[in-house]
């Protein structure tokens, strides 16, 4: 698989240098296509890792793992070809795909105390542009200690109508949110929103799949997108695609988690940025 062997060696150890965090501040994600596994049941290994979290960052191998299996999962809607071309899932059930096998394998894996996943409200999406926050937990006080709010994208031929709501959608509070933000794309309503809260929480964009390569999972990374406002005309997709142009190095998710942990590590013991 091409795709594979391209993963092999991700160029994680300049990344995971915090000067040359502060300087370039995103990165490319391409989650590499795992081994296909798809069966959610625990495994032994997974019960091994329970209740075993002693070190603030001995979650992230876990991380790892449930991106593994979202992507695994995704991927099957992704790459399927419909002989009648009449199997088209909307958007939105792409990224509940990924999102709901995240969350299973993260329970299975007892990850939540570590590093949690906040699913945002109809309401919530529509005026942040996010549609869920990862968050990495002090202990004891489980207080959010870096946060990662993430925006999925879609290819254009795969969004039909945008921002299309469907059951409870057309509630009174969710037009009174949609015409709040109307003058703003959903883009910019997270890149405002992370800034809000500070350089400890991130924005990702994260991609089901590119133009040039409609099977795969990638993602751009940065907690200072909020530099575009003013220098460009707006902050949307083709915007945050040409990241992908302008970067050099492919990370892993494990290589993008230890890069912002790590930043944030060396910040408290007084190290130069």
């Amino acid at each position: 698989n091409s795709n594979t062997n391209s993963n092999k060696k991700p160029l994680g150890g300049p990344f995971q240098n915090s000067r040359f965090l502060a300087s370039f501040r995103s990165a490319r994600l391409k989650v590499p296509v795992p081994a296909p596994n798809n069966d959610m049941r625990p495994t032994i290994f997974s019960t091994l890792w329970r209740n075993n979290i002693t070190d603030p960052n001995d979650f992230i191998p876990l991380y790892n793992d449930c991106i593994s299996k979202a992507c695994s999962r995704t991927q099957e809607y992704l790459l399927f070809k419909d002989p009648e071309d009449k199997f088209r899932p909307r958007p939105e059930v792409l990224t509940q795909i990924f999102l709901m096998t995240y969350i299973g394998q993260s329970v299975n894996l007892n990850m939540m105390d570590a590093f949690n996943c906040t699913v945002m409200t109809p309401q919530q999406r529509i005026l942040l542009g996010a549609d869920w926050v990862w968050a990495v937990l002090e202990r004891p006080t489980k207080n959010p200690r870096i946060q990662i709010a993430v925006h999925v994208l879609h290819l254009p031929d795969r969004e039909g109508v945008t921002h299309t709501y469907h059951g409870d959608a057309h509630t009174e509070s969710l037009q009174m949110a949609q015409d709040e933000s109307s003058h703003r794309t959903m883009c910019e309503r997270m890149v405002d929103f992370c800034a809000s809260i500070g350089k400890d929480c991130y924005a990702l964009f994260l991609f089901l799949g590119k133009k040039n390569d409609r099977g795969n999972i990638y993602g751009v990374l940065s907690n200072n997108f909020q530099a575009a406002n003013g220098k460009c005309d707006k902050i949307d997709q083709d915007l945050i695609e040409n990241f992908f142009k302008g970067s050099r190095y492919l990370h892993t998710p494990t290589g993008m988690l230890q890069a912002i942990t790590n930043k944030k590590e060396g910040e408290r013991h007084g190290a130069g940025s």
